[in-house]
């Protein structure tokens, strides 16, 4: 087991349930559907990398594991996400954050050359079938 990586998964997936739930109710009144729609996303995303890295720290034995993943895993669901986060609040907190648009897609490309990395040390590996 690797608690570095348990304890950042579960973390991630805590503080997900806790957005996911403030989303859903504390900002139904005051951002738009589309809005919504978009910080579920975030939400989503962090939930499904908050669980991969719990994973990947409770099987730590089974996976190779270095800091690439815990690396890109991190810094790729807080680009990605709570830039969404934050472009969804922006126009009911009255503060233009379009400018950190570019850092959704940075993020996103952070996890999905984290994903293949991982696709690859998993094929390289010596994990019995």
């Amino acid at each position: 087991m690797n608690k570095t990586y348990a304890i950042l998964g579960a973390i991630l997936i805590c503080l997900g349930i806790v957005l996911g739930a403030f989303g859903a109710h504390g900002l139904k009144d005051i951002l738009t559907l589309d809005e919504i729609s978009s910080f579920e996303v975030g939400v989503r995303y962090q939930l499904y990398h908050g669980i991969i890295m719990l994973m990947l720290g409770l099987n730590g034995k089974q996976i190779p594991l270095n800091s690439y993943y815990l690396f890109g895993f991190i810094i790729g669901t807080i680009l990605f996400s709570f830039s969404i986060y934050a472009l969804c609040s922006d126009r009911a907190m009255s503060i233009d954050l379009s400018i950190i648009g570019p850092v959704t897609p940075i993020g996103g490309g952070i996890l999905i050359l984290t994903w293949i990395y991982l696709i690859i040390n998993i094929a390289r590996s010596k994990i019995k079938n």
